[in-house]
Order: structure tokens, then C-alpha cells, then sequence
């Protein structure tokens, strides 16, 4: 990431646009609809809101948006060269959701 002199800081990992990562790990259809939901204010990095779809991403960094009736909760694993196979892209995440079909291990 560039600092206040313009130079790219080689301490810094690499970096993706989040609406850019979000359409590549197919959570959206189009880069547009998920620059909407991050403008809107829909997205949280690492609890902090995001409005700036243009705001860098990084390996794991803690991703929380809607998805249809779902609230999603995502860690980042990798940042995609492309837009590749749903089998592909779910190499780039980890899902962090509770899931409904595994047992409680508090009970």
C-alpha cells in the first residue's frame, strides 16, 4: 500500500479490492452488486464498516455481510488471480458460521 510519499510499502502482503475478492470468491454475480452492498455500508472488515469498495483486503482479514437471509462471516484464506469454478473459489475462504447440521459441543 502506497504511503504519503507514493511508494508501495514492501512490508505490506498482498492486497486485493474487496469488491473485487467478494465477486472473484462468488458471494456476488457481478464486481457492481458487491460494490452496491459495500457502499451501502453492508460490509464489515474485521468489525470495522466498509463504504469504499475500492478498500484493500488482505489475507486473514474477517469479512461480515449479508447474503440473501444470511448474515455471512468469512475469513480470508487467498486472493484470487480470477473469477474461477465455484470449486475454485471456495479455496479462498473459510466459512466461519455456526453450521445448523453439526451438534452444539456446549450440550
Amino acid at each position: 500500500m502506497a504511503g504519503p510519499s507514493a511508494k508501495v510499502d514492501p512490508s505490506a502482503g498482498p492486497r486485493l479490492r474487496l469488491d473485487k475478492w467478494l465477486w472473484q470468491a462468488r458471494f456476488f454475480k457481478t464486481r457492481a452488486l458487491a460494490a452496491e452492498l459495500i457502499a451501502a455500508g453492508s460490509v464489515r472488515v474485521n468489525g470495522i464498516r466498509i463504504s469504499r469498495p475500492g478498500r484493500d483486503v488482505t489475507l486473514g482479514d474477517v469479512l461480515i455481510f449479508p447474503q440473501g437471509a444470511r448474515i455471512r462471516v468469512i475469513r480470508i484464506l487467498a486472493l484470487g488471480l480470477r473469477r474461477g469454478s465455484a470449486t475454485e473459489a471456495q479455496e479462498l475462504y473459510l466459512d466461519l458460521e455456526p453450521r445448523a447440521d453439526l451438534p452444539d459441543p456446549l450440550e
